[in-house]
């Protein structure tokens, strides 16, 4: 016989917090602490902490209560799209031959989907502050997407030059 669906949610709620817990001690070993002199780096690692992240929050809404779309935009935001643009810029730059450094404008990049994933989780735990919230998450999101293409656009479309 199958278990009781609260007993099934209790189990995979704890087996959510052991992914998230198991996931953040894999990520301390790598020692993200070490790349905090350069945000090309450190961005990887500041995206890879949605994962784990994703995870705490998925279990503490089954074992809590808590609003189960906040795991969703933690994964889909901030692993997903932050990772995606941390890729796109350092490969842009390394391919292009520009420095493998971050300036200010990529550091901008970066920003706007930490605006965005963080308002996006203010929004899933306050409802009340959608109005506010929702706006600010959408307008980090077009910043850092259309940051990148204006930023970045000439490094794709030019020749590639010798790094500095």
């Amino acid at each position: 016989a199958l278990p009781a669906l609260p007993d099934l949610a209790a189990a995979i709620g704890g087996l959510l917090l052991a992914a998230g817990c198991l996931e953040l001690a894999r990520q301390w070993r790598w020692q993200p602490h070490r790349t905090l002199g350069e945000p090309l780096v450190t961005v990887l690692h500041v995206a890879y902490f949605f994962v784990p992240l994703g995870f705490l929050l998925a279990g503490i809404a089954l074992l809590a209560g808590g609003p189960a779309t906040a795991a969703t935009h933690a994964w889909t935001i901030g692993a997903i799209g932050l990772m995606t643009l941390a890729v796109m810029t350092r490969a842009t730059r390394g391919h292009s031959g520009h420095a493998l450094t971050a300036p200010p404008a990529t550091v901008a990049i970066y920003a706007g989907i930490l605006v965005a994933v963080t308002a996006r989780l203010v929004a899933a735990y306050f409802p009340a502050s959608v109005t506010v919230a929702l706006p600010l998450a959408a307008a980090g999101w077009v910043s850092a997407f259309v940051g990148f293409a204006m930023a970045y656009w000439p490094m794709l479309a030019g020749a590639r030059r010798d790094r500095p």
